[in-house]
This record gives C-alpha cells, sequence and structure tokens, in this order.
C-alpha cells in the first residue's frame, strides 16, 4: 500500500476531500520524522511504537578480500507493533 492508497483509503472511508487528507498523512510522517531525528520515541496506543534504536559497533568480514571491517555505531528507527494489533494481524493471516 502506498501513501496514495492510504490517502484515498482515508478520503472514501472520513468523506473527506483527499487534498486535506494528504495535509494530515504528510504531517503526522513529518511529525514522526522530526520526533525521531531529535531522539524521541513515537507512541501510539493500540498500533505500536516508532523508536530510535542505537546499534553497537562490530566487526565484519569482507569475504572477498578477506579482510576485517569495523561497522561504527548507529542509531536505526524501527517500528514495534503493539500486542493487538500483533494478535490481529496473526489470526488475520491465519485464515489465509
Amino acid at each position: 500500500m502506498t501513501k496514495a492508497d492510504i490517502v484515498s483509503a482515508i478520503a472514501k472511508s472520513s468523506g473527506l476531500d483527499r487534498a486535506s487528507v494528504l495535509t494530515a498523512v504528510e504531517g503526522f510522517m513529518e511529525q514522526v520524522s522530526a520526533s525521531m531525528i531529535s531522539g524521541k520515541n513515537v507512541y501510539l496506543r493500540g498500533f505500536g511504537s516508532f523508536v530510535v534504536k542505537k546499534r553497537a559497533k562490530k566487526a565484519a568480514r569482507h569475504i572477498k578480500k578477506g579482510t576485517t571491517l569495523v561497522i561504527p555505531e548507529r542509531y536505526v528507527p524501527t517500528f514495534k507493533p503493539s500486542q493487538d494489533f500483533a494478535e490481529k494481524l496473526r489470526k488475520s493471516l491465519a485464515k489465509k
């Protein structure tokens, strides 16, 4: 599902015009991004959490060259679904 699909579905179900829904969806995405960039997590009860995780520095191997590389520590955005959402997903996909 793309952003355009989401906007269309919300516009259809709510009766709002597509332009208003698009503005709201883009505003939501900007706020989540800005919050995570500033190091804050975003919690949406009943849906899940957008969390910034720190990945530790680690050693890796370059197989073709046979050398060791050091991958520096970094921060990555992650999504953790709520238990309620995850359970609904499991039940829905189990039926198929």
